[in-house]
């Protein structure tokens, strides 16, 4: 699945079945926040793609990427280094390839739970925070994970994703 508008493309898979929300809505709520930190970050136009998938899949990328041998919520993947200017894109197709979000669903449902709020609400959290590594924002001090929370959460709160 694949909305895209004059500034933005999300490439949506959910690779696990058995969410409680459908594939559209999920879909859905990923755009709009996508599109919400695109607006806000005044980004040109850009392209990111999001899988949902299994908590064995995303143990796997997190064994495979971070040698780290456990599940975990979101993982992002940005084609931008810190000192490149702008993501990749090329002459002939301008609009620049941010990178890949991959969340898991079984983690996604559990910190929902855990925090008393809505799996829709989780999934637009996790969407904001993944999109928010690809532009190249961390949480490293404890500066900068204030200044990333900020930023998740006056999206989230713009967009009606309260907690």
């Amino acid at each position: 699945m694949t909305p895209k508008d004059e500034q933005l493309t999300v490439r949506f898979a959910c690779e696990f079945a058995g969410a409680e929300l459908t594939e559209q809505s999920m879909l859905e709520i990923v755009t709009r926040v996508c599109a919400g930190i695109s607006s806000r970050e005044e980004l040109a136009p850009a392209e990111v793609s999001i899988t949902v998938v299994d908590d064995e899949a995303m143990r796997a990328l997190n064994r495979q990427y971070r040698g780290l041998d456990a599940s975990t919520d979101v993982l992002s993947f940005a084609l931008l280094e810190a000192a490149e200017e702008e993501p990749p894109g090329t002459e002939d197709d301008p609009v620049q390839i941010l990178g890949d979000i991959v969340i898991s669903w079984p983690t996604l449902r559990l910190q929902a739970q855990a925090y008393g709020h809505s799996a829709e609400r989780e999934l637009a959290f996790l969407t904001a925070h993944g999109f928010y590594h690809l532009l190249g924002y961390d949480h490293q001090t404890a500066e900068t994970e204030q200044d990333m929370q900020l930023l998740q959460e006056t999206v989230l709160s713009d967009l009606g994703y309260l907690r």
